[in-house]
């Protein structure tokens, strides 16, 4: 150890001071923004999770009816309750189809026997979209893609629905 103590200058003392208190500013101040951006990446979704439509299974038929039902979304730190639709019925295998009613061409919303030309199909007033009863798109419509199908689950006779999945992925 050297016998002379090292003296340090009131510059020194300011710079190292001021140095010190303009860094907490900093942090302080970039806290907030890295907290904003961080925090909706670590908290989990509640993607995926299936609701109660309200619909018992021995109240659906083979006619396609639409159901409304409403969730609650969370987008960031805003919720909202938003509403979803779908047309649910029994194919002739007594299996229950949940499609989404939204068109594949341009997201209009299709219905079913929209159209008196067309009976047994779905139907897209915007630009003629046609879908077969299966959800599949008529060849020469504007639509290049099937509805997409609702993950669904029955609980005590109750029909559950959760998100609609593109048929490719289904």
């Amino acid at each position: 150890m050297s016998e002379k103590k090292q003296q340090v200058s009131r510059r020194q003392f300011l710079n190292y001071t001021l140095t010190g208190v303009g860094g907490f500013m900093a942090a302080g101040m970039l806290m907030p923004m890295v907290r904003m951006a961080v925090d909706p990446v670590l908290k989990e979704s509640g993607h995926g999770g299936l609701t109660n439509v309200s619909l018992a299974v021995e109240d659906i038929t083979t006619e396609p009816q639409r159901i409304d039902w409403k969730i609650d979304q969370v987008d960031g730190w805003y919720e909202s309750e938003v509403s979803r639709s779908a047309w649910v019925f029994k194919d002739e295998n007594d299996e229950i189809q949940a499609f989404s009613p939204i068109c594949k061409h341009l997201g209009c919303v299709v219905s079913w026997e929209g159209n008196e030309s067309y009976p047994n199909e779905f139907f897209c007033p915007c630009h003629n979209g046609r879908y077969y009863k299966s959800g599949e798109n008529v060849p020469g419509t504007p639509p290049l893609a099937p509805l997409d199908v609702y993950e669904q689950e029955v609980r005590d006779g109750m029909l559950f629905l959760g998100d609609a999945i593109p048929r490719e992925e289904a």
